[in-house]
């Protein structure tokens, strides 16, 4: 997006972090926000018990939202979960049952309270449920109130159907209406909380714009959106992957200490990116950190890893990760926090060859990588490197302490224990 002068701080701040994409009519959104305090949501389909990293940036622009004065709703899926966003997928998603919907809500609802202050003041946050309207109206009602304000030839050129179209992959009835009931969302919200700003990220500006056209046409009400990039490491992997799977924001999904470490391992390049993105340290500490060079951007990512890991988790679990790291890595003192994956004692007292056990526990992807790894020298089992990715690994490993200390160069440790 071009760079604007902002003359509210909410669009500053997020313009200088690296926030914006898209934004229709940034300058009328601007002097709305300057004139005083705006109302904005994000919605959060509940898909999985627990959101992931990729969520965060999201979640961070309702943190400066509410930082620079502004009203934030956390808006959950209830409702729209029970068709699927079909952006981006070639299949239909699997369709969850109402239990499993709400006992998702209920694992996503807990990670909002570390970034947002909820209560019933003009600037607090407030948590709301599309389930509670979509699900009220009759399906005569809906086509009559809100179908008429979509055509299908639009719907059409949108890239959540056009492309899905293009490649041949069918899209259901179900799924064609998900654009329909997100915009529904924003005008019912517009209703309810005067709110004037869909946020998400850059996949669901067609959704958002839906929003907009269908909130201003029915309220007549000023409505706008607001995307942010999509987001790759400097390597081009997707935000918030890993080899093991997702980087869970929920502690009972992923340890603090994994997370912890999954920002520790940022790449160099990403370093001030991620510090303007998912911390809130001030901009000249970021610009002074991200200057650091060679063994010194260590020295950047651990404050990343800190800044990051308290946010989500507080500042005495970001203490106890930063703790647990340096006495593993630094001093060679195992941890009780340190990451551990039980394995059947019958199994190891067989024998598990090194790249398989590296790839069922985490370390690798596969065992293929798990064999060049080990030739290069960066696989350890208690801290002696192993060359051969098919030497076994078997109870005779075990140390004092009764584990294995599995490590990938300096970077993962994983303890292997017998059960």
């Amino acid at each position: 997006m071009t760079e604007h002068s902002f003359k509210s701080e909410f669009l500053r701040t997020l313009q200088e972090r690296g926030f914006i994409h898209q934004c229709t009519d940034a300058e009328a959104l601007d002097t709305l926000a300057a004139a005083g305090p705006i109302t904005a949501y994000i919605g959060y389909d509940a898909t999985a018990s627990s959101l992931h990293a990729g969520h965060l940036v999201q979640i961070m622009m309702l943190y400066w939202l509410q930082k620079t004065g502004n009203k934030p709703i956390v808006l959950m899926g209830g409702g729209t979960t029970k068709v699927g966003d079909p952006t981006f997928k070639d299949t239909q998603r699997p369709l969850l049952t109402d239990e499993q919907i709400q006992s998702n809500m209920n694992g996503i609802k807990n990670v909002f309270n570390n970034f947002l202050t909820f209560g019933d003041g003009k600037t607090d946050a407030v948590m709301v449920n599309n389930d509670d309207w979509l699900s009220g109206f009759g399906y005569i009602e809906f086509l009559r109130n809100f179908g008429t304000h979509f055509t299908i030839n639009r719907m059409l050129t949108f890239d959540s159907v056009k492309l899905r179209l293009e490649r041949e992959q069918p899209m259901t009835f179900l799924e064609f209406n998900y654009m329909l009931m997100q915009a529904v969302d924003f005008r019912e919200l517009n209703s309810k909380y005067d709110c004037v700003l869909q946020m998400g990220g850059s996949d669901q500006w067609g959704n958002i714009i839906n929003g907009v056209e269908l909130t201003r046409r029915i309220n007549s009400k000023a409505a706008f959106g607001l995307t942010t990039p999509l987001l790759t490491t400097a390597s081009g992997a997707k935000m918030g992957k890993t080899v093991g799977g997702a980087v869970w924001l929920n502690a009972d999904a992923l340890s603090p200490y994994d997370y912890w470490q999954y920002w520790r391992n940022a790449e160099d390049a990403d370093v001030g990116k991620f510090l303007r993105l998912f911390t809130d340290l001030p901009m000249d500490e970021i610009a002074r950190l991200e200057k650091l060079e060679g063994a010194e951007i260590n020295d950047a990512k651990k404050i990343l890893a800190d800044a990051a890991t308290r946010m989500v988790h507080g500042a005495d679990a970001a203490a106890t990760a930063r703790d647990t790291a340096q006495k593993a890595f630094e001093q060679g003192i195992l941890s009780a926090d340190l990451p551990t994956i039980e394995i059947e004692a019958s199994a190891l007292e067989e024998g598990i060859m090194l790249a398989a056990l590296a790839t069922r526990i985490g370390l690798t992807a596969s065992n293929g990588e798990a064999r060049r790894l080990a030739q290069g020298g960066g696989l350890r089992v208690n801290d002696v490197a192993i060359n051969d990715g098919n030497q076994l690994v078997t109870g005779a490993d075990l140390n004092a302490d009764g584990v294995i200390k599995l490590s990938q160069g300096k970077k993962k440790i994983v303890l292997v224990k017998p059960v």
